[in-house]
């Protein structure tokens, strides 16, 4: 199994940027970036994952792309996944994720990659239900508040992605995502049945599910056993949940692999007993020294891979 860095920060002396956004999740600028991808090497990842806008989105022409891929290359960390999500359902928002989605897979089809990720997730859209937090009873855009329309359009586009997907010679990938109809093992599995095609499968990242209601729907355990024989690619991270039971909420501190509270000894045996030959997929801590802390987890990955491979791993 080969480690890729869905990187989550990118702070590298002298360049800052926030977690979240293209800032946070993009590409650090020089002299910081050819530091970054030097570390990301050093570390043992095998590439890196990237967002369509890093490619230049709808501008990207397969010159440009390539250019850059190849300055990634030369720096030992390829793109190896391209992320493209977004809510799929809803007018407008919907249409324009749809077309993101598309050109990503152009732009992987280029670039010679297999894996497209689309997280199904959108923006809070309700007052009356707040912000789109973690740790609530209620979230929109999940699973529990979705229509069978919703799911019906969404599986529309997704087999339109996946002919495309097929043509280019690559997959795309549903990740398992909070505020998101694909929220649960029980309904990624759903909407993968209603898409009904041979290049759309599973992103079952355990995270997700854990970080999304006050109390998760389903055990980490449960959903990595029914996801893995229908994943093609995995995000993993994990999360210290901080459970308040009198006012309803859950609070969450983003840790390295080790430290959290999903058990990825059990999931890495699952995945690799239903056979997933695809990519571990690391999302980076958000805080402090990132690249420490994701070494340490890279560190722990490849230490439960070699118990497995001398068989001192109980599958």
């Amino acid at each position: 199994m080969k480690i890729a860095y869905a990187f989550r920060r990118t702070t590298v002396y002298p360049y800052t940027a926030g977690f979240y956004g293209p800032g946070g999740w993009g590409l650090p600028h020089e002299p910081a970036l050819t530091t970054f991808l030097k570390k990301i090497s050093e570390i043992g990842f095998d590439g890196i994952e990237l967002g369509f806008e890093v490619f230049g989105g709808h501008d990207a022409t397969k010159s440009s792309v390539s250019e850059l891929q190849k300055q990634l290359e030369d720096a030992g960390a390829p793109c190896v996944a391209i992320r493209a999500g977004g809510v799929l359902c809803t007018p407008v928002v919907g249409e324009q994720n749809r077309d993101r989605l598309f050109k990503s897979i152009d732009i992987a089809g280029w670039l010679g990659i297999n894996i497209v990720n689309s997280a199904l997730s959108g923006p809070s859209r309700n007052k009356t239900l707040g912000d789109n937090l973690p740790g609530k009873p209620i979230q929109q855009g999940s699973s529990q508040l979705a229509s069978y329309q919703d799911f019906e359009r969404t599986a529309s586009i997704l087999n339109e992605a996946g002919t495309r997907a097929g043509d280019a010679g690559l997959n795309v990938t549903v990740e398992v995502h909070q505020h998101s109809i694909a929220d649960t093992s029980t309904s990624t599995l759903k909407l993968l049945e209603m898409t009904n095609s041979d290049h759309v499968f599973a992103n079952p990242d355990l995270g997700n599910i854990l970080w999304h209601y006050d109390e998760p729907e389903q055990s980490s355990e449960e959903a990595i056993v029914e996801l893995a024989p229908h994943s093609k690619y995995w995000h993993c991270k994990t999360l210290q949940r901080v459970h308040v039971p009198e006012i309803d909420r859950a609070y969450f501190i983003r840790t390295a692999l080790p430290d959290g509270d999903i058990d990825y000894r059990f999931a890495i045996n699952a995945m690799l007993d239903a056979g997933y030959d695809g990519y571990f997929a690391l999302e980076g801590t958000n805080t402090g020294d990132h690249l420490t802390k994701d070494a340490k987890s890279v560190a722990y990955v490849r230490q439960i891979l070699a118990e497995i491979e001398e068989g001192k791993s109980i599958l």
